[in-house]
């Protein structure tokens, strides 16, 4: 049992990691980050582990991981007042084609990053833009001028 106690610690410290992070940072991922990710997932296995190499302990780890995803996407599929804490809140970034610099400081976001998102999405200038929202996902969608 005590292997299931450490799996969820190990669980909302994750989740409470990844919320304080960032979803902007968290969708675009350098291969330094990929490294540091599968480094810091070693070492999760083992403090919740504790180094125990056995089948059923690895199968335990995996059924508590697994059922507490499942948990968290329920709770934020059945209690609408759940989902900003467990999947966060969509960011407007431009509104009414004016860019809200106090959003993108807060997003960790440069007005350089935003245009660059923009191009991605096929628009030449943020001129052109009429909305832009930073979705839960950690992507950046686009309303244009021309599209309302």
């Amino acid at each position: 049992m005590d292997i299931v106690i450490r799996a969820a610690v190990i669980y909302l410290l994750v989740f409470l990691v990844t919320r304080v992070i960032g979803k902007r940072e968290l969708s675009s991922l350098e291969p330094f980050d990929v490294i540091l990710l599968v480094v810091i997932g070693d070492l999760v296995q083992q403090g919740v582990t504790q180094s125990d190499y056995s089948l059923t302990g690895a199968t335990m780890v995996i059924v508590t991981m697994a059922v507490l995803t499942v948990c968290t996407a329920w709770l934020s599929f059945r209690f609408r007042r759940l989902r900003p804490v467990l999947e966060g809140d969509p960011v407007i970034l431009v509104a009414d084609g004016r860019i809200l610099e106090r959003n993108l400081r807060r997003q960790r976001m440069t007005v350089e990053e935003l245009g660059a998102e923009a191009r991605l999405a096929q628009i030449g200038s943020l001129d052109d833009v009429r909305y832009a929202v930073l979705e839960t996902s950690g992507k950046v969608s686009f309303v244009t001028a021309s599209s309302s």
